[in-house]
């Protein structure tokens, strides 16, 4: 009886250290998808910011050659 009884215990604390590892498993995995993605959007960011930069150059480009111009008035 006392020998099942700590059987059973016994159980129950394997079943339960399986469960916190297989979370703790699955926060990692999850933490490093978030790095993946955080890398790869820090690319296409970079990427959106340099073209936003030199199409902002551009257009400042453009309106001073209109101001020049007298096209535009302020």
């Amino acid at each position: 009886m006392q020998d099942q009884r700590i059987e059973n215990i016994a159980t129950v604390a394997v079943n339960i250290t399986k469960v916190l590892v297989i979370i703790y498993l699955g926060f990692v995995e999850v933490f490093k998808m978030g790095k993946l993605v955080r890398e790869k959007l820090d690319t296409e960011f970079d990427i959106s910011r340099k073209w936003a930069t030199q199409n902002y150059s551009i257009l400042k480009k453009r309106l001073a050659k209109q101001k020049v111009a007298g096209v535009i008035e302020n």
